[in-house]
């Protein structure tokens, strides 16, 4: 196997978001629910023999020239003495500095991918491990199923959602992650949430999801990018209940069965309606 073509990288929500505890060494404990997502980067992959690792941009000046999927092919080579390369073109399709985890997702494809067409045969666990190491959210996409999260992010228990379609919106503006976990405002005290209480809410559709609890970091983040309250607003003014995924600054409301249109946005704003996956597109890619 030579070369592997539009392999999907998707997106997540994150359904609540809650910071219920800082560590002593700063990291912050949360707990939350990933919802895998089908709007997604896509990544072809083609095998080199001299140990290099090269990345191809299609949107020229988009990624920093040492991007998660770099970092990421390195790492396993590290982790393994792999000396084959690779040459990544990744089609990035899912904004930045949304809280979609499109970064994590195409480190994780990288690895499920790299993994398959070097013939290194890791297992699902030692692919976790190494993505870890990239972010937190990387064990989850490489996991393959929505779940329960908790700790900073790598305790991850796969649940079962409802499926559902949303919109997900992503103004033109950012908020800077360090900047919005060190923020005074930002609440770190949140009750301990259980999976039972979660599934009291979450057995009919998206929006009972959605009734429980909150995006503890959407208050800090609307502080940095009122743009934030803008999505919200424009979403309420279409009867549609909005929340901030992860760090920001998209945010996404379920949508009603039959709804086929929504209003003009304003000017840059990207606009997606979606489906959730129960499963990740690659999640067979490597045995448990």
């Amino acid at each position: 196997m030579q070369r592997l073509y539009d392999l999907p990288a998707p997106a997540k929500v994150n359904l609540f978001l809650h910071i219920v505890g800082r560590r002593a060494d700063g990291y912050h404990l949360l707990q939350s629910v990933f919802m895998l997502i089908d709007w997604c980067d896509r990544l072809h992959i083609e095998r080199s023999h001299d140990g290099t690792i090269a990345r191809v941009d299609l949107q020229a000046g988009a990624l920093p020239e040492d991007d998660l999927c770099v970092r990421a092919a390195r790492a396993l080579q590290q982790a393994t003495g792999c000396t084959q390369g690779a040459r990544i073109t990744l089609d990035k399709r899912l904004p930045t500095q949304a809280g979609l985890g499109g970064g994590s997702s195409d480190a994780a494809t990288t690895l499920l991918a790299l993994n398959r067409l070097w013939g290194l045969k890791l297992r699902r666990a030692e692919l976790a491990r190494i993505g870890l190491g990239l972010g937190a959210d990387v064990p989850f996409f490489i996991g393959g199923r929505n779940a329960w999260i908790e700790g900073i992010g790598e305790q991850i228990t796969p649940i079962t959602l409802p499926a559902g379609r949303l919109v997900v919106v992503k103004p033109q503006g950012g908020a800077s992650t360090p900047q919005i976990f060190a923020s005074p405002a930002l609440k770190r005290d949140s009750e301990t949430a259980t999976m039972r209480g979660f599934a009291a809410n979450s057995l009919l559709d998206l929006k009972a999801c959605m009734a429980f609890g909150r995006n503890d970091l959407q208050p800090v983040a609307q502080t940095l990018c009122p743009e934030v309250s803008d999505c919200i607003d424009w979403l309420a003014s279409q009867g549609l209940s909005a929340r901030m995924s992860g760090s920001g600054t998209a945010v996404f409301a379920p949508l009603a069965p039959g709804t086929t249109s929504l209003n003009a946005p304003p000017a840059g704003w990207q606009v997606q309606v979606c489906s959730n996956m129960d499963v990740h597109p690659l999640a067979d890619w490597c045995e448990d």
